[in-house]
């Protein structure tokens, strides 16, 4: 069958977003992005009447959806852990993470103080964030919100700023508040309810749980 420009053109889709999922870092980006690539392939053995390339593709999207099946029903444990700012842990991740924390927060010390709260987020007992936020009466400032590639698909955060709120009310914050970043960064920030306010970037705790501490 003669290929036509659309048929190069299907494929040449495919092919792209095939090279695009293998750099992301997120693994459900990955498996979303390459799954889309896998159908455009079975679109395109379909047209040019390739079994090999369709069953393939057919084959990898499969793989695909049951792989993403998997990561949306797993129910995943979360907790948080409280560490000391001069923890040795801390240091060696925060050594282990430097570069990707400066992609976010280019203005970052690296040098956690002990006036400052330090919390990880611990995924299925995996330590795959860290919070450092230093109070100020009952406001507490972001110095530091990291999660770790390969687990950002928001959850780590949903759960440190929804779920877990009562661990902030316990310690008296009622306010999160944090620097721009980078413009990721932002969009993380406006995802988690942070709303721009007077220079900086403000979420409340939510009432219900401020009352509980009452």
């Amino acid at each position: 069958m003669e290929l036509t420009f659309l048929h190069e053109l299907i494929g040449y889709a495919g092919s792209l977003l095939v090279a695009v999922s293998l750099m992301m870092k997120s693994l459900v980006r990955l498996r979303l992005i390459n799954l889309a690539g896998a159908v455009f392939f079975v679109v395109y053995g379909v047209l040019i009447r390739a079994v090999p390339v369709v069953f393939l593709n057919g084959l990898i999207v499969c793989v695909n959806l049951y792989n993403l099946w998997q990561m949306w029903r797993q129910k995943d444990y979360f907790t948080l852990m409280e560490v000391p700012a001069d923890s040795a842990y801390l240091k060696r991740f925060l050594d282990f993470y430097r570069r990707e924390i400066l992609e976010f927060v280019p203005t970052y010390l690296f040098k956690p103080k002990s006036d400052q709260l330090v919390v990880f987020v611990l995924r299925n007992m995996v330590p795959v964030g860290v919070l450092v936020v230093k109070p100020e009466g009952e406001a507490a400032r972001i110095f530091l919100d990291f999660v770790i590639p390969g687990y950002r698909d928001f959850r780590a955060g949903k759960f440190l700023f929804e779920e877990s709120a009562e661990f902030f009310g316990q310690k008296g914050i009622v306010r999160l508040l944090s620097e721009r970043g980078n413009r990721r960064h932002e969009t993380y920030l406006r995802r988690m309810g942070f709303q721009w306010k007077e220079g900086v970037y403000a979420l409340d705790v939510p009432a219900r749980v401020i009352r509980d501490q009452l």
